[in-house]
């Protein structure tokens, strides 16, 4: 199914990663075969997600054990080595939004006394062996890497900026020298001094997103980029109300309005189902 995504992706001309994850303590035993979420420690949320028989609430994770490491990251290098073997051009290895690798990284979720938690340099371990190894199975400039500083959802909590900056300097010292594909930040404050000083501490290309405040539009894009802010923008809602996206926008042709109702729900129903411009259906 994904060498068909591929085929059409190049076909239109375009290039295509695909994001790889582990949800961590963010998931439920109906999505994990009946197995307790992991995370870095057992410390849970108050909060529900989606599973097949509605949403449920989250249980309390279970710590992973220091000698279990090297199986997540094995899991990350055998989904990329997948994507590229379907002919994906890349994948991007997701350390936000309070999956399991931001999870390593926030004090508030990593509790952990061995050498990967406790001080900035050991919360990062984790997330800087991951892209390591995916970059040694497929190639730096086949893997690129999404984070989230201080965005603050799903309880992974940052709000120490000396910790932030800490534990991120340490994450991308520790990647330095691969030259990856691409650094993908979400932050509310997209002119502010987090973004710079991530695009100043990382030498390749930087794709930036204001995050979950707002529906990134056209005029925000154009801004981010033309104010030498980042090299490109995650555009998410937009996109999946327009297949066509990129036409809209450069021909200046009315957009679908994301319908947030159909969203987290399964399906194909307000994922792949809004129409082309020309009224024909996307899937």
């Amino acid at each position: 199914g994904w060498s068909r995504v591929a085929e059409g992706v190049h076909d239109k001309g375009g290039v295509v990663f695909m994001q790889v994850m582990n949800a961590g303590r963010v998931s439920h035993p109906e999505l994990t075969g009946g197995a307790t979420p992991e995370a870095p420690s057992a410390v849970g949320i108050d909060q529900q997600t989606h599973v097949p028989s509605g949403k449920q609430p989250i249980p309390v994770p279970r710590a992973l054990e220091t000698d279990e490491l090297p199986r997540i990251r094995q899991e990350f290098v055998s989904a990329a080595r997948r994507a590229v073997d379907a002919g994906i051009d890349g994948v991007e290895i997701h350390g936000a939004n309070g999956y399991l690798l931001h999870e390593f990284l926030a004090p508030s979720s990593n509790t952990r006394e061995d050498a990967y938690g406790g001080s900035p340099e050991n919360r990062a371990r984790l997330t800087v062996e991951v892209v390591r190894a995916v970059a040694q199975a497929i190639g730096a400039e086949r893997t690129a890497l999404r984070i989230s500083p201080e965005h603050n959802v799903q309880g992974t909590i940052e709000e120490d900026r000396a910790d932030v900056l800490a534990t991120y300097d340490a994450l991308l010292a520790g990647l330095a020298d691969l030259d990856l594909a691409y650094l993908s930040v979400i932050h509310q404050d997209v002119a502010g001094d987090l973004a710079a000083h991530l695009r100043e501490s990382f030498s390749g290309p930087l794709v930036l997103n204001s995050g979950f405040g707002a529906v990134t539009g056209l005029e925000e894009a154009r801004r981010i980029v033309e104010d030498g802010l980042a090299d490109a923008v995650a555009v998410g809602r937009e996109l999946i109300a327009n297949p066509d996206l990129a036409r809209r926008w450069r021909e200046g042709l009315p957009l679908n309005e994301p319908d947030p109702t159909t969203f987290y729900t399964g399906g194909a129903h307000g994922y792949t189902d809004y129409p082309f411009v020309d009224g024909s259906p996307s899937s």
